[in-house]
């Protein structure tokens, strides 16, 4: 039976390295896939896919209002899908992380969605938590922070590279806005004790 896969991690982790690795794979097998991204995040351009050592790929977008079920369900009348694949998943609803789960139980087609567990206070994403609720698997994939534990926390700064504790939820960036930290030094950060000068940790 098909599974819904969550692979979570702080940013700049590699999630949609590992994402585009694994549509390698299926379609270097001959494997047709469904690749979905954030039309909020449009950092490598419109319907794209991209990664910090330029691997790419077009995917297609989504919002609140996408039926992704209906779209795999759609693609599939051409021939079989493989797998779907979603990045930055913590963009999706709770809706749409149930849609994925009855294309798994349903449909029999593998779901591997890619994307952050909490946002810059610490707080989990609702699609992330609904993953993190019914997803057959949970992978962490691993980062580091300056003082060289794991990053578990993504830290919001400001473009003088101050920590940021207030504001949206959803605010598309980079390196220039967030800093993976783990938890010790993201709790510093934010109290002040920890000065940052774009992305490093002072007191490790």
């Amino acid at each position: 039976m098909a599974k819904l896969y969550f692979y979570y991690a702080s940013m700049n982790a590699g999630k949609s390295t590992t994402l585009l690795q694994a549509d390698f794979n299926y379609r270097e097998r001959g494997m047709r896939t469904m690749l979905f991204t954030a039309a909020i995040d449009d950092r490598s351009g419109p319907g794209a896919i991209g990664s910090r050592i330029g691997l790419e790929a077009e995917a297609t977008p989504f919002d609140s209002a996408t039926d992704l079920r209906a779209l795999v369900e759609r693609e599939q009348r051409a021939g079989p899908v493989a797998c779907v694949l979603i990045d930055e998943a913590q963009f999706l609803t709770e809706e749409q992380v149930d849609q994925l789960a009855g294309l798994c139980d349903e449909c029999d087609v593998p779901v591997l969605a890619y994307g952050l567990r909490t946002d810059f206070r610490g707080q989990l994403f609702p699609g992330s938590a609904r993953l993190l609720a019914i997803a057959d698997a949970l992978i962490e994939i691993k980062s580091v922070c300056t003082c060289g534990r794991k990053a578990i926390m993504n830290l919001r700064v400001d473009t003088a590279g101050r920590p940021v504790a207030e504001g949206a939820q959803t605010e598309i960036g980079g390196n220039e806005r967030y800093v993976a930290l783990c938890r010790r030094h993201f709790t510093a950060a934010l109290a002040g004790t920890a000065p940052l000068s774009q992305g490093s940790c002072t007191t490790c």
